[in-house]
């Protein structure tokens, strides 16, 4: 199995790891098949024209290189976006952005976008309007 060089340095040096205190949003998702888990902390606040902006995210992985490295371009991707721009991220972009991945390991990118859709969807929920 061929990784891309981007894979291997999201791997070996992921960004956003670990955990958030005090995160407006979280998630853990898993894959039954695998046994990968990962977990998603949002920090929200708003810009200057009142969208609610992704400030600060972390993530908490445990399972295979990929998972890691899709966790961890995930984040980069949806930092300081919007809500709404970081609910639209499919696993195809995250995959994509790190230069493909083996077909065997797509469900990894799978993780990384249905964690932030569920973490934002958990924001949305407990955060009173």
């Amino acid at each position: 199995m061929q990784y891309s060089k981007k894979v291997l340095d999201y791997f070996m040096k992921p960004r956003n790891l670990g955990e958030l205190s005090n995160a407006d949003g979280e998630a853990t998702v898993g894959n039954p098949k695998c046994g990968d888990i990962m977990k998603i902390y949002l920090k929200i606040n708003k810009n200057e024209a009142g969208e609610e902006i992704i400030e600060d995210i972390r993530f908490q992985t445990l399972g295979c290189g990929a998972a890691i490295a899709t966790s961890s371009m995930a984040t980069e991707m949806v930092k300081g976006k919007t809500l709404d721009e970081a609910y639209k991220i499919t696993n195809q972009q995250v995959a994509d952005e790190l230069g493909g991945l083996p077909a065997l390991k797509m469900h990894c990118s799978n993780l990384a976008a249905d964690a932030i859709k569920k973490a934002i969807e958990n924001y949305r929920t407990n955060t009173p309007k």
